[in-house]
């Protein structure tokens, strides 16, 4: 198999020649800049500026010598932004970033980021390697009737206005890459609906529009869905064959529960997120969906609405041990991700403790239908060593 039949084999739940491997064909399954930078150096790749592919977590967009070199069966799909520059980051390294990302320095040594109207939106503390999202934008609302003053927001929500590239242009490039390459191309469409909620409404108002303000709370889950429902129409129709697995986010968990109870996600954002993956599964394409946290509860509602496979499996989560979650759902859905544990191994002093990790996931995981990566992103302090180490298990075991 090449690396797309191989990942479309898995989201099908099929035999397949290895475990495939995922590094950044997702903007939940990448690397940190930083890191990614040290792993070219150790390539012996050159040196320069380093493309950036999330603005917030401050990822890196990998290039074609570094998924070759890693064995990588997957790339992105990135957004893109018809003119970049330089960031000179204050933690030593430069990133290619779309011309409208308006970083400004303050004297305390943080950065915020302000829209075209001059309101700041993100920020990145002193000595920190991301920024944070700022800013409520629907705090003042208290009627569904005073949404229709927000169409603008909600119609470029979970697409960044500073990702200016035209969609007839970005389809063009998706055909281009897709011919270039038999790895299986991934669509980060994100769309999420209980998380957009909280960074609209802030996190603690709308659990309690879910609860006690159902018609505001269906109201903005209506105005987004029907602006989601648009743009899958215009994503299928201009990437049509270009793209191979639509990749959706929607955090569901904390570390040791969910977010709402499973009886209030069937209720408010089942309905929704439901009628969206069935849209993107009847157009051909499978879905995975991203949630962290301790999701178990939440697994039989995405096989339900036809999800192919469930990201990160964050494995250090409450219930979330890959050997009961096969046992629980491996009949009906895929796990990609769950390889090895971001909190406690990846970032070990000892390369050995990410071995035995992925060992240890590996034998969990048996003969799921499995996508191999870490839990979310690789992060900032992770050594190169601990990188080399998860991927030498990785192909110990892929067999």
């Amino acid at each position: 198999m090449n690396s797309r039949e191989r990942v479309l084999a898995v989201l099908d739940r099929k035999p397949a020649d290895r475990i495939p491997f995922d590094l950044g064909g997702t903007d939940c399954s990448s690397i940190h800049a930083l890191p990614y930078q040290a792993l070219r150096k150790h390539f012996g790749l050159p040196d320069g500026p380093i493309k950036c592919g999330c603005l917030i977590q401050l990822i890196a967009e990998l290039d074609g010598s570094v998924m070759d070199l890693m064995g990588v069966d997957t790339e992105i799909l990135p957004f893109g932004s018809r003119e970049t520059k330089i960031w000179n980051t204050p933690f030593g390294i430069d990133l290619v970033v779309p011309a409208r990302f308006n970083v400004e320095l303050l004297p305390d040594g943080s950065n915020v980021v302000r829209n075209a109207k001059g309101v700041i939106h993100a920020e990145r503390a002193a000595k920190a390697y991301y920024f944070d999202p700022v800013g409520v934008p629907l705090a003042p609302v208290e009627s569904p009737g005073e949404l229709s003053r927000f169409d603008d927001l909600f119609e470029r929500w979970d697409y960044s206005a500073v990702f200016d590239e035209p969609v007839e242009v970005m389809a063009a490039r998706a055909r281009r890459q897709h011919a270039a390459t038999s790895r299986a191309v991934i669509a980060p469409w994100r769309m999420h609906y209980l998380q957009s909620g909280q960074i609209m409404r802030g996190y603690e108002q709308f659990l309690v529009d879910l609860m006690v303000e159902k018609d505001l709370a269906h109201a903005i889950l209506r105005k987004l869905h029907e602006v989601y429902l648009r743009r899958v129409d215009t994503f299928l129709d201009a990437f049509g064959d270009a793209i191979d697995v639509v990749f959706l986010t929607d955090d569901l968990g904390t570390q040791d529960s969910g977010l709402i109870s499973p009886a209030l996600y069937k209720e408010m954002i089942y309905p929704y997120a439901s009628e969206l993956v069935g849209k993107i599964r009847a157009a051909g394409k499978p879905v995975v969906m991203h949630s962290c946290g301790a999701i178990a509860p939440f697994i039989p509602f995405l096989i339900e609405m036809g999800v192919n496979a469930v990201n990160p499996v964050q494995v250090a989560a409450t219930g979330m041990n890959p050997a009961d979650l096969v046992r629980q759902f491996g009949k009906d859905i895929a796990f990609w991700g769950g390889g090895c544990d971001t909190q406690h191994a990846l970032n070990a002093s000892n390369p050995d403790i990410v071995t035995a990790d992925v060992e240890r996931r590996m034998r969990e995981f048996g003969n799921a239908s499995l996508v191999f990566t870490q839990v979310h992103n690789i992060q900032y302090d992770v050594s190169v060593a601990n990188i080399l180490a998860m991927k030498d298990a990785y192909v110990k075991h892929s067999r």
